[in-house]
């Protein structure tokens, strides 16, 4: 839970890793294991943490009652910087944020997953940098938003068009190449469909 709030309290502030390692000691890339859930920062350090912004060592923590209330409906799920061919999610290391979903979502065993999106070929709707949310499934409607594998390649976000004799992947910027395969053909894999846009500002 500490993880939640020290990215929100940055956020809130509008301080960097970088500025917050600086200002207690350690390193930016220690501030950035502590968000990961990859380490814990040591009590006394928490300590620091929390005077530094101010705000009582439990909410720090997320262990206020507000807090609780808060986070009981909404479950973390990863974000990635990249999503290779033919590795199970759990397995990839490529982790650089997370996001919020409502626990609502996987009530019925869905598994959802997070992107940054890279390049301009979705431009306009999608922006470098943006972060699609993904619900994880083998296939899509024609028409959906898609994260999909071309050839082994690493995950691509492409609109999805079908019809009885092809697939057809069409970026929505016009300057980038729409591409046409065969129907069933074997270098198109679906990883999952875009359900939601998260933009920071």
């Amino acid at each position: 839970m500490f993880r939640i709030k020290l990215k929100e309290l940055r956020d809130d502030h509008k301080i960097s890793q970088a500025k917050l390692a600086k200002a207690i000691g350690v390193s930016q890339s220690t501030v950035g294991m502590w968000e990961n859930g990859k380490n814990n920062p040591e009590h006394k350090t928490l300590l620091k943490i929390a005077e530094y912004f101010n705000v009582p060592l439990d909410h720090l923590a997320g262990n206020s009652e507000e807090d609780k209330a808060a986070t009981s409906n909404a479950v973390r799920i990863n974000v990635y910087g990249s999503v290779p061919a033919g590795i199970p999610v759990e397995a990839i290391h490529d982790i650089i944020d997370w996001e919020e979903i409502p626990s609502d979502w996987i009530k019925d065993g869905s598994e959802f997953i997070a992107l940054k999106v890279k390049g301009n070929s979705m431009y306009p709707k999608y922006l470098d940098g943006d972060i699609v949310i993904i619900k994880v499934q083998p296939d899509c409607e024609s028409g959906q938003d898609a994260i999909v594998f071309i050839n082994g390649y690493d995950a691509t976000l492409k609109r999805v068009i079908k019809n009885e004799k092809s697939v057809i992947l069409q970026p929505l910027n016009p300057e980038h190449e729409t591409k046409i395969y065969s129907s069933g053909s074997e270098p198109i894999t679906i990883l999952g469909i875009v359900v939601e846009l998260r933009r920071k500002i």
